[in-house]
């Protein structure tokens, strides 16, 4: 029996080690900028570490090309005959309008929040962060639908193909739930395998998308009578090239998927390589590449779309294009098997199979450079939301739960990914028009004004035709809302500033009170006069029972954005009516402004600091609700609370007396 004591006790430390090790694996990278004082920007970051733009363009097409495996045949279905001249309305919506959009989001919000964060700025306060919470609850829409529609049509392309129907048919939802931990087990692994895996699958499809489109032009240059036939049906069926132009017009909403890779293009920027000379500040090299990543990016996928959509509506009939068809879903898959043989097709739908699965990669990488750049700076997520492998595992969950709601159907999806894509680009277009309204470019403020009401019809007619779209968007909002306030209650008493800097004059206060006791007033500033400091001096002088040869200093706070949760606090020394010495300081609470003070001092000093307070008359629920609202409320008894989560040791925690 006294041996096994030992045994267990080795046990339990290999246990606890294991432990260890997987926590740090999971928060590695982590940013605790509440738990660390001072904060953990000391010193200057370079922006240019990172991948090499066309590297980074893959990541985003792994998403924006994989549409060629869907899109020819959502076009065939919407337009029929129209298809080619909708396509070239889609084209030039994408040149003229995405495009220059997402170039000027992406010099505008170089650090991957897109244009949610130039939206940010026009509104402060609290209805600044539920506008923020509506957008990202829509980015949320269009990531996440885009990883499970991605694998749920992979899942369809692989369940359709005659050598697996049989052995794979109605496991669907399973295979799209694989399919989806496979991706989540890629970003877990590492975000370099991800950029690695997206740069092969790219380069192999797009090359074989060339292979079929040479293929069917060489079928309709050796057939010139479809050309004929076709012009013939849609002069019969449509009459005036103008009335063509009109329905081609229409039915352009239902062709929006095709827009798809415009904002994952600016979330991924924080991974594009800039120049030597860049900083965070001033990416001059990483907006460089950005805007390269997008335009190359959108001028394949433009040329792709127009030969695509012309050669499937030629050669394949219009019946192939129907639920039941062998062309439904899989256009180009379909002339590959007709026209190259089943050995080439049967490569073609691995690679289709490849790529859909793998485009949910720019979603996952979108999200986890969107999300966590505003929940925990809101205090709306916990401080691991910062770290990689943890939300890794949450958006997995998520898209397990999405996938199983709707049973991995693509065409329940459909609606909500075209909504959340079309209200995020909508987005955009109005944020740039009022930068440039605000940068006085007339000409640029004219032309993005037109692109925005572009944008805002497509998007209301998406949701006219499919308003569920809008519903499952709104459950993504409620449920960001709904999480990101409960996280903040959680976090209501953590030490939320990042880092505590003072000016000469606060030093030298600090500095000449630290050879005795540090006594702190805290004040809430009414009209500053002489009575006000002598009426306060005496009162707290009596309450506690303190000498008139002790020293004190009084600390004011004055809240700015209750809103915002982390901040870096800034102390201003100032010398009243020519004997009251007044530390004046800026927070969004007062509470957690005057704990980081009075940690700072006591790190600085090695003494610890006692602050005096005031009782404050009210009720403490509603006390309470000023504080998480408005950073006031019940001042003395949060402090102390703030001060005991940030320092667990009594011995060295600052000491707190109210009277």
């Amino acid at each position: 029996m006294a041996a096994s004591a030992p045994a267990g006790s080795a046990s339990g430390s290999a246990s606890g080690s294991a432990r260890h090790r997987l926590r740090a694996w999971m928060l590695e990278g982590l940013t605790d900028m509440a738990k660390q004082h001072p904060g953990p920007h000391a010193g200057p970051q370079s922006a240019h570490q990172g991948q090499r733009w066309w590297r980074v363009m893959c990541l985003t097409g792994v998403d924006y090309f994989s549409t060629l495996g869907y899109q020819p045949g959502i076009a065939a279905l919407a337009a029929g005959l129209l298809s080619p001249v909708a396509t070239v309305v889609l084209v030039i919506v994408t040149l003229a309008g995405a495009l220059p959009v997402y170039r000027r989001v992406a010099e505008e919000s170089p650090h991957g929040q897109g244009s949610i964060a130039m939206l940010e700025r026009l509104l402060s306060f609290w209805k600044g962060k539920l506008f923020v919470l509506a957008l990202l609850g829509f980015a949320a829409t269009d990531f996440l639908i885009t990883i499970t529609l991605s694998a749920a049509d992979a899942a369809t392309h692989l369940v359709e193909n005659p050598h697996v129907s049989g052995i794979l048919h109605n496991q669907q939802v399973v295979i799209t739930l694989i399919l989806v931990a496979l991706l989540g087990a890629v970003f877990l692994k590492g975000f370099l395998e991800a950029i690695g895996v997206a740069v092969a699958l790219v380069g192999l499809y797009l090359a074989l998308n060339v292979v079929v489109v040479v293929a069917a032009l060489w079928h309709v240059l050796s057939a010139p009578h479809v050309v004929t036939d076709w012009s013939r049906a849609l002069t019969t069926e449509h009459g005036s090239p103008l009335a063509m132009v009109g329905v081609a017009l229409l039915v352009f909403p239902k062709l929006a998927l095709g827009l798809s890779g415009f904002e994952t293009g600016v979330a991924v920027m924080p991974h594009i390589e800039g120049d030597p000379t860049d900083t965070e500040e001033r990416p001059t090299g990483r907006i460089r590449g950005a805007k390269k990543l997008l335009t190359t990016a959108a001028v394949i996928m433009s040329v792709f779309l127009i030969i695509t959509s012309l050669v499937t509506t030629l050669l394949i009939p219009e019946a192939e294009f129907k639920p039941g068809g062998s062309a439904n879903g899989r256009a180009l898959a379909y002339l590959a098997h007709e026209y190259l043989g089943s050995a080439f097709g049967t490569v073609y739908d691995l690679s289709t199979i490849a790529i859909l699965w793998f485009a949910g990669a720019s979603a996952m990488a979108g999200l986890l450079n969107l999300m966590p750049q505003y929940l925990p700076r809101y205090g709306m997520a916990p401080h691991w939301a910062r770290a990689v492998r943890p939300m890794v595992l949450v958006f997995t969950a998520v898209a397990f739960l999405v996938t199983w709601l709707f049973d991995a159907d693509v065409d329940a999806q459909g609606g909500a990914y075209a909504t959340g894509v079309l209200v995020l680009i909508s987005s955009a277009a109005i944020a740039v028009t009022i930068a440039a309204r605000r940068a006085g470019e007339r000409g640029w403020t004219i032309g993005f004004a037109v692109v925005s009401v572009v944008f805002l019809y497509t998007t209301v007619a998406n949701v006219i035709e499919r308003p569920d779209g809008v519903k499952i968007g709104a459950c993504f909002i409620a449920g960001i809302v709904l999480l990101s306030f409960l996280s903040r209650l959680a976090r209501a008493f953590e030490l939320r500033v990042t880092s505590v800097s003072l000016d000469e004059m606060a030093e030298r206060f600090i500095r000449d009170a630290a050879h005795r006791k540090i006594r702190f007033i805290a004040n809430e500033p009414d009209q500053r006069d002489v009575a006000e400091y002598r009426d306060k001096l005496q009162q707290i002088r009596a309450d506690n029972d303190l000498p008139t040869s002790d020293d004190l200093i009084f600390v004011e706070v004055t809240v700015a954005d209750p809103s915002e949760f982390e901040s870096e606090l800034r102390v201003r020394g100032e010398v009243l009516h020519g004997r009251y010495r007044v530390l004046c300081l800026e927070s969004s609470a007062i509470s957690n402004a005057l704990a980081a003070l009075l940690l700072h001092v006591r790190d600085e000093t090695g003494e610890r600091p006692h602050i005096y307070f005031e009782w404050t008359e009210g009720n403490p629920f509603a006390q309470f609700l000023r504080y998480f609202l408005f950073g006031q409320g019940e001042v003395a008894p949060v402090t102390r609370e703030v001060l005991r989560g940030a320092e667990p040791d009594r011995e060295r925690r600052p000491r707190v007396h109210v009277g």
